[in-house]
Formats: structure tokens, C-alpha cells, sequence
């Protein structure tokens, strides 16, 4: 099972290589010379300028939610994590609406706001991607000794100057790991980015495919695959060089920084946040939500579209639970450089943008697999290709905190090694498995690239739906699937926080 695992996992990266020297040096040289550098120069602009925005809104955030006094603190932080809930491209549907042609600032001030253009693009796509930033920086934050702020009051430093000299350097390595999220994101983002006519290397890569361009698509994917390398490689030295160290056991409360004169402004940008991110995109589909309703377009087809998401987010929750427990069980009870070779590998997965994944489970279905081609179970292939990983997360935390010696006894009392891991270990890690079937389903209700190249004639899905009926202009049809999307999403909010 666990060498079954690294063979899928892998197959992508290796088709794309492969594929995209199909033709020798011409399409290269043809692709250099026109869409590659302008796929290039655009990917990577909106990506550093989406991810210093980011950083600059996250980590202001974080730090007057955990450090100052704040009013109402402990309340906006679960309110700044809501955006997280609202996929991007949920998010942009929503922008388009409010600010595009024929959207409500027209219809209130008589003219629009270029919602297309690369600042608000920028804006967009920050203001749905700052939470990683957020969740991961206020989580250093809180664990951080309040000694050490205390030592810096001690020598003469200002609130200010003990957040720039103490506080951001102590957490430097979170505020690294969450650029490098963003980064990640943006890179592998297509639904946002194609309904605002941004070009990328995903929008591009899923073009070629509706062209039949395989070996272009292959191109642009290899491309992908290593900025997506250079991420990755990018974070491994954040960690690597960013170690800080600090001792455990205090049980002082944090100091919190008075804010005096700038609490106003402090609960102006807050609020300013969450209205821009949360409450807007949400009022909006609201607003719409309840025209389809009042229309009569909510039909038995949306209860269908609703029953196929379920579906395969249900049938590819359970799969991935049942590929992860053995990789995991081996991984922690009999470590060896096969299982973490193929852990590498599937969070490897994780990283590749899900037109990439696509691509290499057509080649899987048509060249071994030809009976299956255009059923439902490429798209749970790909889905699983994609989210294993997070399965793997939440079920190896669950694992590690099962002592081994647990084994040991139930062995010693007679039990057979699969009664051991179905009648103690299967108990015991039961809350990791809970929370990994919980984000792999959301995680799968909210896929678009994968969901649209790959479902099966007839098999459209919420996500698909707020695609077709967003690129058609249908907003009241497409607002109820969106508003569902958050809906769902927003159920394992409590999860995320109670980890972070």
C-alpha cells in the first residue's frame, strides 16, 4: 500500500517531464520566445506583490490581536479567520458583482471600477490569502516566553520598539513558513485568477488543454513545477537558517501593549478587514442568493449539483484516510527511507497546482486504465493525488501522541498486530481521523481546476457551477452554490483554531 501510494503521487511530476519534450527543442524555443516570458513576468508580479501585501496585513493583525489591547480581540480573532472560509474565487465572483459592468457600483455612482486591473486583483487575492499569514504568525505569537518582551521594557525599549527588536525576530521563521503559503497559493491559483482575467501559467495551462495542446500544457506545467520547486526550496532555508529557541513551562500572561490614542485606528483597520473580505462577499451573495430563491432558481438540478460535491467529497475523504493510516502507521512505528521517501513525495503532491494533476491522471486513465476514462473515478484520483496530504498531516499528529509502548502491551496481552490497530490505535487517533476527514472534504468541495477538465459528462459540482454560471453572467444561479461553498467551509473553522 505505501509503495502504491509513491507511485501515484509521483506519476504527475514524471508525465509532465516526459511530455513536455515530446517534440523535441521547436515548441520550446516557439514558447520562450512568445508566452513564457509574459506567463512568467505575470505570475511572478502578482505572486510577490499578493504575498508582501499579505504579510503586511497578517502580521499587523496578528500582532494587535495577540499582543495589544485591542476591544473585543478574542472575538475578531475567530472573525479574521472567516475569509479563509471563502474560496478565491468565491471571493472574486463576489468583487465582480459588487464593483464589475452592470455590478452595484455602477448602478449607485454611475461608473465602475476596474475590478480586472492588476492592484485590484492584487487586493482581492490578499484579502483571501492573508489568514494563513495570520493564523500561523498569531500562533507564534502566543507561544512565545513573555519574558523576553519583558527583559526589552527592562533595557529602555519603547511597545514599538520591543515588537521590531523582540517580537518580529522571535517569530520571524512563521511569518517565513506563511509568505511561503502565499506564495504557494497564488502560483497553483486558478479559479480566482481566470475570472479576473489575470493572466497565469494555470490559466494559461488549462487553455492549452481546452485546445488540445498537451505538450504546450506540458511545458507551461514543468514551468510551474519548478517555481513551485524553488518555493519549496525557499522554505526548507527559512527553516533551515531561522531556529530560535526559548524555554518552556511560564505561566506569566503577556504583557499587552496599551494602545491609547490608536485604538481607533487599530479598530478601523481591523474592522476595514473584515468588512472588505467577509462581510461584503457575504452580504453580496446573500443579496443574490435570495433573488434565485425568490425566482424559483433553486431547483432539484441545485440539489444534484449539491449530492455530486457531497459525494466525492465523501467517497475521497474516506480513501484518503484509508491510503494515509498505513503510510503513517509505518512511517512512526517502523521508520524506514522507503516510507519517508514516498511522505516527501505526497506532500510533494500538495504543492502542484490541480491542472498539473490533471494532466497526469489522463495519462494514467488513457494509456492503462481506458475502460475508466470519463468516469468519476479520474476525479477521484486527482482529488485524492491532491488532498492526501493533508490527510497524512492530521492523522500523523493524532499518531505521534500514541506511545508505542501502547503496542507493546496489547501485543503482550495476546492481541494479533491488526487487532492492536483496529481495536487501540483506530480509537485512540480517532479525533485526527475526524479532522482529517473534515478538511479533506471541504478541501474537495471548494476544487475547481482538477473538478473542471476532469467530471464526468453531466457530473457538475457547486464549484463547476459558480464557474459556468459567474462566466455567463448568471450571478443569482451562481451566488446559492458560492454561499453553500462558505457554508460547508466554515464548519471546520473551530478545528483550524483549536490547531493554531
Amino acid at each position: 500500500m505505501v509503495v502504491l501510494t509513491g507511485i501515484l503521487m509521483v506519476i504527475p511530476v514524471i508525465y509532465i517531464a516526459v511530455r513536455s519534450f515530446d517534440n523535441g527543442s521547436q515548441r520550446w524555443l516557439e514558447l520562450l520566445d512568445t508566452r513564457i516570458p509574459f506567463l512568467l513576468e505575470k505570475t511572478l508580479s502578482l505572486t510577490l506583490a499578493v504575498t508582501l501585501l499579505g504579510l503586511l496585513i497578517g502580521v499587523i493583525l496578528a500582532i494587535l490581536v495577540v499582543n495589544t489591547n485591542l476591544p473585543g480581540r478574542r472575538i475578531w480573532r475567530w472573525l479574521l479567520v472567516i475569509p479563509l472560509t471563502i474560496p478565491p474565487y468565491v471571493g472574486a465572483v463576489s468583487y465582480i458583482i459588487l464593483l464589475g459592468p452592470s455590478g452595484w457600483v455602477e448602478g449607485w455612482f454611475g461608473s465602475t471600477i476596474d475590478v480586472f486591473s492588476f492592484p485590484i486583483v492584487v487586493l482581492i487575492l490578499t484579502g483571501f490569502t492573508y489568514p494563513y499569514i495570520y493564523l500561523i504568525v498569531s500562533a507564534s505569537l502566543q507561544k512565545i516566553n513573555p519574558s523576553f518582551e519583558e527583559a526589552g521594557y527592562i533595557s529602555g525599549l519603547s511597545p514599538l520598539g520591543v515588537i521590531r527588536k523582540v517580537t518580529i525576530p522571535m517569530v520571524r521563521p512563521a511569518i517565513g513558513s506563511g509568505a511561503i503559503l502565499v506564495a504557494l497559493y497564488i502560483v497553483s491559483d486558478f479559479g480566482a485568477v481566470a475570472m479576473l482575467r489575470y493572466p497565469t501559467f494555470t490559466q494559461a495551462i488549462y487553455f492549452q488543454m481546452g485546445s488540445f495542446d498537451r505538450v504546450g500544457a506540458s511545458i507551461f506545467s514543468l514551468i510551474l513545477i519548478l517555481i513551485t520547486l524553488v518555493f519549496l526550496y525557499l522554505q526548507y532555508l527559512s527553516k533551515r537558517r531561522m531556529k530560535f529557541y526559548q524555554i518552556d513551562g511560564t505561566s506569566k500572561e503577556p504583557v499587552l501593549i496599551d494602545l491609547g490614542k490608536w485604538k481607533t485606528p487599530a479598530l478601523l483597520f481591523v474592522g476595514t478587514v473584515f468588512g472588505l473580505f467577509a462581510a461584503i462577499p457575504i452580504a453580496v451573495l446573500l443579496y443574490w442568493s435570495g433573488i434565485a430563491v425568490a425566482s424559483g432558481v433553486i431547483d432539484s438540478r441545485f440539489f444534484q449539483f449539491t449530492m455530486n460535491s457531497f459525494t466525492a467529497a465523501a467517497i475521497t475523504s474516506a480513501l484518503c484516510l484509508v491510503f494515509a493510516l498505513p503510510l503513517i502507521y509505518v512511517k512512526t512505528r517502523f521508520s524506514s527511507v522507503l516510507s519517508r521517501m514516498v511522505d516527501v513525495i505526497s506532500y510533494l503532491s500538495y504543492a502542484l497546482p490541480g491542472v498539473i494533476v490533471a494532466l497526469g491522471v489522463i495519462f494514467i486513465f488513457i494509456n492503462y486504465l481506458p475502460f475508466m476514462y470519463g468516469t468519476i473515478a479520474m476525479l477521484i484520483m486527482a482529488y485524492m493525488m491532491r488532498f492526501l496530504p493533508q490527510s497524512l498531516q492530521s492523522t500523523e499528529s493524532s499518531m505521534g501522541q500514541v506511545s508505542p509502548k501502547i503496542d507493546e502491551a496489547a501485543l503482550s496481552l495476546g492481541r494479533r498486530p491488526v487487532q492492536v490497530l483496529n481495536q487501540v490505535i483506530l480509537r485512540l487517533i480517532q479525533p485526527g481521523m475526524i479532522a482529517s476527514f473534515s478538511l479533506v472534504f471541504v478541501s474537495v468541495i471548494k476544487e475547481l481546476p482538477a473538478t473542471l477538465l476532469l467530471r464526468p459528462a453531466g457530473f457538475d459540482t457547486l464549484s463547476v457551477r459558480v464557474w459556468i454560471e459567474t462566466s455567463d453572467g448568471f450571478y443569482a444561479m451562481a451566488a446559492p452554490s458560492a454561499l453553500l461553498i462558505i457554508i460547508i467551509s466554515i464548519l471546520p473553522i473551530r478545528w483550524v483554531m483549536n490547531k493554531y
